[in-house]
């Protein structure tokens, strides 16, 4: 297996795992910043434990360390913003909403990485725009302020990508994905006391949402954070970024059988999946064509 097929076996494998986190998002009893707060203390704590990180950590200059913290900050404001639209939505709006980041990715990129404008990316990131616009007519007035967070978290989401794309280079992924967290924890923590409802602070979560923010620090934020960073060498963040459009796929299904969210949901709502769906497979089946119609040289 080459290095480009690995990386795709593995962003998949990554999609997922993140496919759990809208349906822990929804699990979870707390607030969205409380929630985000906890998640990314977990790991920073986590990795800071870790000697392999401090050692690349000491060999970065000083602007790639405010590189890869401001980076992390684009994470956490992502992550704020997915969780409310968690909260103000459900599961499967807030994951679908992910789906208009290759557009935002597809304008982005090649002016931040220096890649080849692709008109066909483009194309089909715009493609995305229509299926992710049903959504609306498919959900009740009540969860459109949460479709429209999600919408800035999708926006967030193609951010990030990209930069870390431009600056990862052959820095550790563990290493960088310790320093990106933990700087996105300290805007967190600074952002509290300005967006938490006074004298709420922070609660120490009960058993229940312990243990199952234990399952999204570990298994859904930490393990395919730190191989998501790795296959960014390998693929450019467009294609990585039309991977993750299967994100919704996987949380739509596990939201539907374990938390009933389909009741709450109209048929545009599902033509609009599909669309998005069929975007995700069109661009593979381009690309593949492309590849093979280009000699090497």
């Amino acid at each position: 297996m080459n290095l480009k097929s690995r990386a795709l076996l593995e962003i998949h494998l990554c999609v997922v795992l993140w496919g759990f986190t809208a349906i822990l998002g929804k699990l979870i009893t707390l607030p969205a910043l409380q929630l985000v707060w906890w998640r990314m203390l977990l790991v920073s704590v986590a990795l800071a434990c870790v000697p392999r990180v401090w050692r690349t950590l000491t060999k970065l200059s000083l602007r790639e360390l405010v590189v890869f913290a401001g980076i992390g900050c684009v994470v956490a404001l992502h992550w704020l913003a997915f969780y409310a639209s968690v909260k103000l939505a459900n599961a499967s709006v807030a994951a679908t909403t992910m789906a208009l980041a290759p557009a935002v990715t597809a304008l982005i990129e090649p002016a931040i990485t220096g890649a080849r404008f692709e008109r066909h990316n483009l194309l089909l990131g715009i493609l995305v725009i229509p299926g992710v616009a049903l959504v609306i007519g498919g959900i009740p007035a009540s969860m459109h302020a949460g479709f429209w967070i999600g919408v800035a978290s999708a926006a967030l989401a193609a951010v990030f990508a990209v930069l870390n794309k431009r600056f990862l280079g052959q820095h550790d992924a563990l290493a960088i994905t310790g320093l990106e967290l933990g700087a996105g924890f300290l805007l967190v923590a600074a952002l509290m006391p300005l967006l938490a409802p006074a004298g709420s602070g922070v609660a120490l979560p009960s058993v229940h949402d312990g243990a199952w923010l234990l399952v999204l620090a570990f298994l859904c934020t930490l393990v395919p954070f730190t191989v998501s960073l790795g296959t960014l060498r390998h693929l450019s963040a467009f294609t990585t970024q039309l991977a993750i459009n299967l994100e919704p796929i996987y949380a739509i299904a596990i939201a539907t059988v374990f938390l009933g969210e389909a009741r709450e949901l109209g048929p545009l709502f599902f033509l609009g999946v599909a669309i998005v769906l069929a975007a995700v497979f069109g661009h593979g089946w381009l690309q593949k064509s492309l590849t093979v119609e280009r000699p090497s040289v």
